[in-house]
């Protein structure tokens, strides 16, 4: 499967993704420092014009930080991330949403939809801060190719609400287990959506994330849906 007009969409490991689309540089869930996968070279960034958070565990936001501030970003997020980027860390252009809600930058439009999962970040302390409720997005490009980011989330009857309404080209669903849905959900969540393809995320970047793209292939294969792998580094355009 080919990618929609100009639309370069990258795997940076676990379930953050680098998307270069007509003129912009997004990066969703900035976790690349620490992330024991993600290639040295594909931890910094000429530009980034827009940010997307889907909630608050470090695996997904740690760098949203010194990202911010470097290259000054649009940070999209739901309400309570944002203000505390802002309050407590000194993050510009921040803006908070929440479910349902639709925000455009430039040629992107960012529908943030839901995801059952958990939100909050460790500081270095010890102390546990709540960061709202987890979330997922829909976004929409200029040539009207749409890609659903699941978030963290196992897998739950609204996504078939998400299919019906927004209609998505490419979903990107986790299936590693343990902290996310595994394969079995995954390929459930596959008819829920009536998506044309997936590409799996969240899996293997550690040794609980057992799930893995072939038993979601063997899953789905009665299904009319496609599997797409790509290697972490690699680019679907």
């Amino acid at each position: 499967m080919k990618l929609n007009n100009g639309i370069q969409l990258t795997w940076l490991g676990h379930a953050t993704f680098k998307i270069e689309a007509h003129g912009q540089t997004l990066l969703i869930d900035p976790w690349v420092t620490n992330n024991p996968v993600c290639p040295d070279a594909l931890k910094t960034f000429d530009t980034l014009d827009v940010i997307l958070i889907t909630h608050g565990h470090a695996d997904h936001i740690s760098d949203a930080v010194p990202l911010a501030k470097k290259h000054a970003p649009t940070i999209i997020s739901i309400v309570e991330i944002a203000e505390w980027l802002g309050n407590q860390q000194g993050v510009e252009n921040t803006i908070g949403m929440n479910k349902g809600g639709t925000v455009a930058v430039g040629g992107v439009k960012a529908t943030m939809v839901s995801a059952n999962h958990s939100s909050s970040f460790t500081e270095e302390d010890g102390t546990i801060v709540y960061l709202g409720e987890p979330a997922g997005y829909v976004i929409t490009f200029a040539n009207g190719y749409k890609i659903y980011h699941a978030g963290d989330t196992n897998v739950f009857g609204d996504m078939q609400i998400i299919g019906e309404i927004y209609q998505p080209d490419l979903a990107l669903l986790p299936i590693g287990d343990h902290f996310t849905m595994g394969p079995r959900e995954a390929a459930y969540a596959a008819q829920l959506l009536n998506v044309p393809a997936i590409l799996p995320i969240h899996y293997g970047t550690f040794p609980l994330l057992t799930g893995t793209p072939e038993e979601l292939r063997r899953l789905t294969a009665s299904q009319d849906v496609e599997i797409i792998t790509l290697e972490v580094g690699e680019t679907l355009d």
